[in-house]
């Protein structure tokens, strides 16, 4: 049978500390590389020419969705399939050998594939407090799927056809300290804020669309008709209190508490904060 091609869409904005370790990840597994940057002014450019990467530069839409889409539609992409990676993830070679063994042999009403997502936290793995696997639809047949138009926790959605899943895993370790994870972290709370009043509709249509196959489909209606129905300020204390003591992420040890006490309690504070400050500026 022959080889299923693979091409790799990668999307920049100063990554020169992760993008190489990145495209190098999935240099035996795609066929061609692609990077759609946003205006990078470090040596991103030169890394992703020296990978052999097509490079693009796109000003930024104002998501990642919407740039991704772009890439989609103006690139030229003949390959099979397509598989997206941040740049601050890279593939496990346990994954790039079962991609290649079982991609070609995938049957027609396959169009796509999750992957398993190992997140790690000043390089310690977070396998505890249901942070592991996270199964996100990273791969799937060209023209097969387009990513949804949200400001935060977009996906992609398949066209038609159905999602299998790999057994193995991919990595995201992001190398910047923890000013930069803050900083990042209260961007994504001002944009959770302005999602908020949509995110309390439209339960009833998650229910309907693959929410027993769906890891992300889950998390969203368990968002929005469980989370999001508590009230601000005591909901991050639940939820944190059920994270950690509940699903075990007291067992990630010291960088483990520090990080479900800043992504489990202390971002979803800020997100509260920010959703009150909206609705106090808008009365």
């Amino acid at each position: 049978m022959d080889k299923a091609s693979v091409t790799l869409i990668v999307l920049t904005y100063n990554e020169e500390i992760h993008l190489a370790r990145c495209l190098e990840s999935a240099t035996q597994l795609v066929d061609k590389i692609v990077v759609v940057d946003s205006g990078s002014t470090d040596n991103t450019k030169a890394i992703a020419e020296r990978c052999k990467a097509d490079f693009y530069v796109n000003p930024w839409p104002g998501n990642q969705a919407a740039q991704l889409n772009w890439a989609l539609e103006n690139l030229e992409i003949r390959s099979d399939w397509i598989l997206r990676l941040d740049a601050d993830e890279f593939l496990n070679t346990e994954l790039v050998a079962e991609i290649q063994q079982k991609l070609a042999e995938t049957s027609e009403g396959i169009t796509g594939y999750y992957l398993k997502r190992r997140v790690y936290f000043m390089n310690k793995w977070i396998r505890f407090g249901g942070y592991y696997p996270i199964k996100i639809l990273r791969l799937w047949r060209k023209g097969f799927a387009y990513c949804e138009l949200r400001e935060m926790d977009e996906h992609m959605i398949l066209t038609r056809g159905d999602a299998a899943v790999f057994k193995n895993d991919f990595s995201e370790n992001n190398l910047n300290d923890i000013s930069w994870w803050i900083s990042k972290h209260n961007d994504y709370a001002s944009r959770e804020a302005r999602e908020f009043p949509k995110n309390l509709q439209g339960s009833k249509e998650m229910l309907d669309e693959g929410f027993s196959k769906s890891q992300e489909k889950r998390k969203r209606w368990y968002k929005k008709n469980l989370y999001n129905r508590l009230p601000l300020f005591i909901r991050p204390f639940l939820y944190f209190i059920f994270r950690y003591f509940l699903l075990l992420g007291f067992l990630d040890g010291r960088r483990g508490f520090i990080w479900h006490f800043l992504q489990g309690l202390w971002y979803r504070f800020l997100v509260d904060v920010k959703i009150f400050q909206n609705k106090k500026n808008s009365t």
